[in-house]
């Protein structure tokens, strides 16, 4: 039996998106093909400092959007703190960047308990994950060269062994 008019043209729309959908994240998990610049942006850390993307530059620059409710940024957050670890001293810095919707004393607490010693930020209006091309999915990571240019984009947990040798040739660029 046929869906009436307005229920068929709601179908079709709904399939329409999703199609859309599949398509952007294709597009988002290949990565970034090219070196588009960085957006500028400034990150309030959870000390009430700040930081920006221009105040980087020169240094490779993980940053991640991520959640305390998103399953696998919790299970990726390990990973960081040892990548972190493991090129902090040869100019490597990571910024962790907390959704919008996620409580800032969730936030706090998770830092906290987990000794993160990289630098984390709230993006407690949404305008840094709109500027870093409306992020919404999390775990979503931007690798960044030392002229600040986003050189690869993962959406979903990294390859770690490939970030590393991808952060290892970034390094080594003068």
């Amino acid at each position: 039996m046929p869906l009436p008019s307005f229920l068929e043209s709601r179908r079709r729309a709904a399939l329409r998106l999703l199609a859309g959908m599949g398509m952007a994240a294709m597009l988002a998990l290949a990565g970034c093909a090219g070196k588009e610049a960085a957006p500028t942006s400034t990150f309030v850390l959870l000390d009430g400092s700040s930081t920006t993307t221009d105040a980087l530059k020169g240094k490779v620059m993980l940053v991640n959007f991520w959640a305390t409710t998103c399953v696998t940024c919790v299970k990726e957050m390990p990973a960081l703190v040892s990548t972190y670890n493991k090129y902090q001293g040869q100019g490597f810095e990571t910024v962790a960047v907390a959704m919008d919707y996620d409580p800032p004393a969730w936030v706090l607490n998770f830092a906290q308990t987990r000794q993160l010693p990289f630098k984390v930020a709230i993006d407690n209006t949404g305008e840094i994950a709109s500027a870093w091309g409306d992020v919404r999915l999390t775990p979503t990571t931007y690798l960044v060269d030392r002229q600040g240019r986003i050189v690869k984009r993962y959406v979903g947990e990294p390859d770690f062994a490939a970030l590393h040798q991808l952060i290892e040739k970034l390094l080594a660029q003068t």
